[in-house]
């Protein structure tokens, strides 16, 4: 049996894996929510890891609020940069690989076409400041590691785009949605499965990887294709919106290209 401890277990990538765990028999499940383990807590972390064994680490654990992280900062960086840091720090201690799940956001968005895994970082906003801390604090002290990552998370768990679209599309709302930021909508159940068949492969091409469902849009787009999806298009009203409000700088095209 392989030993795997996930982080961040309320989160919807960690749903989304709780939801297929039981295709994977080889595979040994502990699931800890920010209750369980505050990976921000030095000595938390370290306790945790000193009465536990693993094989691997899957630290879904982030703080993902990209307006938020604007306004407090602080909170971005203590879990998205001192937190992967503490995991990091304990996952070489005990000879643990680490799968940290990094964000699209740690590029600007200026290139035009989708970012290659060695393209230069350049994050416009404070959240992808802090995952690109927390991925430069893993590459710093972990030898066996994956970094992987993704885009516009959605799925039936949590509260993301998708959700929120179908949630006023169902209550009868007209709809105003920006087409001017370009990216991958990733659906959190494909990369639960990407990143369990990365582990039960045994796959040991450490590194950076990028996951996204791989079809470039922009979130107007994404608006039309969720209502068609849902047959809701016929009924609902959707514009694009050119006054969107944000405390935050978005990449324009944050498209990642998928090895």
């Amino acid at each position: 049996m392989i030993k795997i401890l996930v982080t961040g277990a309320n989160g919807q990538l960690g749903q989304s894996i709780q939801a297929i765990k039981d295709n994977y028999i080889d595979i040994d499940f502990t699931f800890c929510n920010s209750k369980d383990l505050d990976i921000t807590n030095t000595e938390e972390v370290k306790e945790f890891f000193s009465t536990n064994e693993f094989r691997y680490c899957i630290n879904c654990a982030a703080y993902t609020n990209v307006e938020q992280s604007e306004k407090t900062p602080e909170k971005a960086y203590l879990v998205n940069g001192d937190g992967a840091r503490n995991i990091a720090k304990e996952c070489e201690k005990y000879n643990i690989i680490l799968v940290h799940i990094s964000t699209d956001y740690v590029f600007d968005g200026e290139k035009g076409s989708p970012y290659a895994i060695s393209d230069s970082t350049n994050p416009i906003n404070e959240y992808g400041k802090s995952k690109l801390i927390g991925e430069n604090y893993i590459r710093e002290i972990v030898k066996k590691y994956f970094i992987v990552r993704t885009s516009w998370l959605y799925s039936e768990f949590g509260h993301n785009f998708y959700k929120t679209i179908l949630y006023k599309a169902r209550k009868g709302e007209d709809l105003a949605v920006i087409d001017t930021e370009t990216g991958c909508p990733t659906n959190a159940n494909n990369l639960a499965k990407y990143i369990l068949e990365l582990v039960s492969s045994n796959n040991k091409s450490f590194g950076v990887k990028h996951f996204t469902d791989n079809k470039p849009m922009t979130w107007y787009s994404f608006a039309s294709e969720v209502l068609k999806n849902n047959k809701l298009d016929k009924t609902t009203k959707l514009v694009r919106a050119n006054n969107y409000r944000s405390f935050a700088k978005r990449p324009k095209n944050s498209t990642l290209l998928c090895n």
